[in-house]
Parts: structure tokens; C-alpha cells; sequence
């Protein structure tokens, strides 16, 4: 996968508006950056060099030599296709939709990975772990991750609270404790509503982890541990399945740090499946 490309995608959400001009021109000319020094990428943009120099530093690199050896090396692994078959000339239109969607989405998967390293995903799997109740919500669309996940937790032993309505969560906070955990899912972490429920969590000196997209909100802003999504398309239809691909496969990751770090989830989870498989083998019958 092209990480270098894959980390300006995951970044530019964070990043002020000379960096995005920089990060822009570098992800539509990545072919031609090879031919480009640092001063001249700088007047092609109308902005300072050093300004050139600060972008690549802020993003890990020694400088922007370093940057351009890292684009150039990813535009060849994309251009050999990184070891990923070709498809064949002729391929029915339909088959090519559904091989750029799957790259679209491992790209998107990629880059939610790279801004959720694993220590973050250790953090939070232990403030869940150990919380005394695991409070859910989320409203429309980012309900249907928060009542999966919801399901999933109870599965491993983990008391949770889910509920998509505002009002009915408040009441439910009324009696949270400190060990008790909020658990927010908001794309864009918007809505006036979960900020509230969040205040309210942290008036309780409870735990608030939220789920957004990789951009300053407002929802995140009071999170005491976020879970970040990127995942951009210029065409909105596809970026919605790459938002929802990308958080489902971050979900798992959590999932499964909480089942491995714990004997006795796993031996929850086991006992779970098995009485939900002889359930299903009696309604058969």
C-alpha cells in the first residue's frame, strides 16, 4: 500500500489551509513530484519554502528530499500495482467498479489504522475492560456501529448501556459513577445533542471516549480518548461506504484486543455463541 500517500490522506483533516493547498498538489501531481525541488513545489503554490520544509517535518519527515524519495516510492509500488493482479483487459464495467471500491476501502482501512496505532487501541480496550458500565449512543447512521458494538461488548461480559435517543440517555447518566464510561459515535461530532450527554458524563467525573472522523469537532474536543475514522472520496456515495468500511474494521481491532486480553471474555464469548447456537438449534426443531 502506499503509505506515504496514505498518511498525507489521513492527516489533511488536521492540517491548516497552506498545509492542505501543499497536501492537495502533492496527492494530484504525486507522478510529476519527482521533478519538483522544495523551492519550486514552493512558487507553484504561491507560499514560502520554509513553509514546504515545516509541512514535511510536521509530518515525520527529515525534510522535503526525504518526502519527495517517499511519494516517489510510493507512485511505484501503485504503478506495479503492489503485487495486486491487473485487471485483465475487457473487464466488465461492474468488475471494475467493484475492484476500485475494494481499493478505496483497504486504503481507507489503512489510513484509520495508521492514526489509531496500537497503544491507542489499548488505552481505550482497557478503559472499556475495566469501566462498571459502558454507556452507548449514537443517533441516525452511528447507531448502527454503536448497537453492534454494544452487542459485541455484552457478549464478552461487559455491562453496557445503549439507547439512540438523547433524553432517554440523560436520564440513563443520572447515575453513572466515576468507573462508568461514555461511548459517543459521531461522524462529525456535531450534534449539540451528544456534547451535552458528554458534558454531562464528565459532571458525573465519568469517562467520555468518542468516535469521529479524523477532524477538529466539538464532540471530540471533550473526549478524555478518541477513535478517529479517515476516509475521503471526492464522490460522496463512495465516501460514506468508505466511512462505515473503515470504522467497522477499527471496531473489530477493538473487539479483539478486548478478547484476547482478557481469559475470562473469552470464556464469556465461548459460552455466549454456544447458548445462542443451541437456541437457534431449538427454534429449528
Amino acid at each position: 500500500m502506499s503509505t506515504a500517500l496514505v498518511i498525507l490522506r489521513s492527516e489533511r483533516d488536521r492540517m491548516s489551509a497552506i498545509e492542505r493547498r501543499i497536501a492537495d498538489f502533492i496527492l494530484e501531481n504525486a507522478h510529476l513530484l519527482r521533478d519538483y525541488s522544495s523551492q519550486q513545489l514552493a512558487n507553484a503554490l504561491g507560499i514560502s519554502q520554509s513553509s514546504v520544509v515545516k509541512f514535511c517535518q510536521k509530518l515525520g519527515f527529515k525534510g522535503y528530499p526525504d518526502l519527495k524519495l517517499a511519494i516517489s516510492e510510493a507512485v511505484i509500488r501503485a504503478d506495479s500495482n503492489g503485487g495486486t493482479p491487473l485487471l485483465p483487459e475487457g473487464t466488465p464495467a461492474v468488475a471494475a467498479q467493484g475492484y476500485d471500491l475494494w481499493l478505496r476501502k483497504s486504503e481507507a482501512e489503512e489510513a484509520t489504522r495508521l492514526i489509531n496505532p496500537p497503544g491507542t487501541l489499548t488505552a481505550v480496550a482497557e478503559t472499556l475492560g475495566h469501566a462498571g458500565t459502558v454507556f452507548i449512543v449514537g443517533m441516525g447512521e452511528d447507531d448502527l456501529h454503536a448497537r453492534a458494538l454494544a452487542l459485541r461488548l455484552a457478549q464478552l461480559g461487559i455491562l453496557t448501556v445503549h439507547n439512540f435517543d438523547a433524553a432517554h440517555m440523560t436520564a440513563s447518566l443520572s447515575a453513572a459513577k466515576p468507573t462508568d464510561v461514555l461511548l459517543a459515535f459521531s461522524e462529525h461530532g456535531l450534534q449539540p445533542a451528544l456534547c451535552q450527554l458528554a458534558q454531562h458524563m464528565r459532571a458525573q467525573r465519568g469517562k467520555v471516549i468518542t468516535v469521529t472522523r479524523h477532524s477538529a469537532n466539538a464532540l471530540r474536543a471533550l473526549a478524555d480518548q478518541t477513535l478517529l475514522v479517515a476516509a475521503h472520496d471526492e464522490r460522496p456515495q463512495i465516501e460514506r461506504l468508505l466511512y462505515h468500511s473503515a470504522l467497522q474494521h477499527l471496531l473489530d481491532r477493538l473487539f479483539i484486543r478486548l478478547y484476547e486480553t482478557d481469559a475470562a471474555r473469552r470464556a464469556r464469548l465461548q459460552e455466549t455463541l454456544e447458548r445462542q447456537k443451541g437456541t437457534e438449534a431449538i427454534k429449528c426443531a
